[in-house]
């Protein structure tokens, strides 16, 4: 049974999720002045990309995936915290074809100041998310800090020749999205009280599910390219996606599945500044229909934590996967093409 949480996480952090990333612009900006990593023939995908996560070759049959990923309190219940980062963090190795096998936790929290019984549901969660994903925590790192910040860091593997990158979209490709954006907003509004509690559980769940089904799934099917929709947006990561495989995106704004009264607490202002952070680092690569508002652009930028998978599967698999896909539970909708035209760019139509 869940324990009935008196301390409001939300309250005790300025930014929640993935919308306390440091924004796309910034941090192009730090990393451009860093030195090129040593060269290794067996780092399979680094930090060239903007990947989901490192690949290494460990020998012909094998890689490991890395990732690792925390943030801040984005729901007010820690057990459900727990769940919302570690599915969150396990998601990277989904992207990347990968199947999980071992977390660590990583954990900041006001030892001193509040109750100690927030962080044990916090690992609780996050520890039955681990189990229903067959990963196995090995371990983790704590520091006493001011405000609360969980996530882990978790290692996968892979055949060196069935990794899924951000970097092989084809023209003529279909965009599969599978799960609904607009989290951002709606958390946002939790912490502005805003949302009942249906609309909390609503969210919440579509932050708890793993994308465990879905990337199984995909691998059945001729697909190009996957990534996860997380920090950036689904036209962040949609962009990385352009820009890495050299190709067009056409994105059909009626067709992307958006949670319920989205768009009308946004109108009211809990828009938050990682989704509006986004918007703006896309300015020269976006091209907006005139039929769309500054809402609907925002929404397409909402800063999205433990989103679904954007996957570039061939136009003739397309049909069948979403069909596969949807008879599994998932919320996956066919959202766009890729195309020759506008390489590295995005049309929103």
């Amino acid at each position: 049974m869940r324990m009935e949480n008196s301390v409001k996480l939300t309250s005790l952090s300025s930014k929640g999720g993935c919308g306390c990333k440091i924004g796309p612009t910034d941090l192009a900006q730090v990393l451009k002045t860093l030195p090129p990593a040593v060269s290794d023939p067996n780092l399979l995908v680094g930090l060239d990309t903007s990947d989901d996560a490192g690949v290494y070759r460990l020998n012909e049959s094998t890689a490991l995936v890395q990732t690792v990923d925390f943030f801040t309190p984005i729901v007010d219940n820690p057990y459900d915290f727990g769940q919302i980062a570690a599915a969150n963090a396990i998601s990277d190795v989904y992207a990347m074809g990968g199947t999980p096998i071992t977390a660590l936790n990583i954990v900041a929290f006001p030892i001193t100041t509040l109750d100690k019984s927030i962080l044990t549901e916090i690992l609780r969660g996050a520890g039955d998310k681990l189990k229903e994903a067959d990963v196995t925590l090995v371990g983790g790192h704590s520091i006493d800090d001011k405000e609360p910040k969980f996530g882990l860091a978790v290692t996968g593997v892979v055949h060196p020749e069935k990794v899924r990158t951000n970097t092989g979209a084809q023209p003529g490709d279909k965009l599969i999205l599978t799960k609904p954006i607009g989290v951002g907003i709606l958390t946002t509004s939790i912490k502005n009280h805003l949302l009942s509690d249906d609309e909390i559980t609503r969210v919440t769940k579509v932050m708890t599910t793993l994308n465990k089904t879905a990337a199984e799934t995909m691998q059945s099917y001729r697909v190009h390219a996957a990534t996860d929709v997380t920090g950036f947006g689904l036209l962040g990561h949609a962009f990385e996606m352009a820009k890495g495989s050299n190709v067009g995106l056409k994105i059909f704004y009626d067709q992307v599945p958006i949670l319920p009264r989205v768009k009308d607490l946004a109108e009211s202002g809990s828009v938050p500044g990682g989704t509006k952070n986004n918007f703006t680092h896309l300015t020269d690569v976006v091209t907006y229909s005139d039929t769309l508002d500054q809402i609907d652009k925002w929404i397409l930028c909402d800063a999205v934590t433990s989103g679904g998978l954007l996957i570039s599967v061939a136009n003739d698999d397309t049909e069948n996967m979403l069909l596969d896909l949807q008879s599994k539970g998932v919320e996956a909708r066919m959202i766009g093409q890729v195309t020759q035209e506008n390489r590295g760019k995005i049309v929103v139509e």
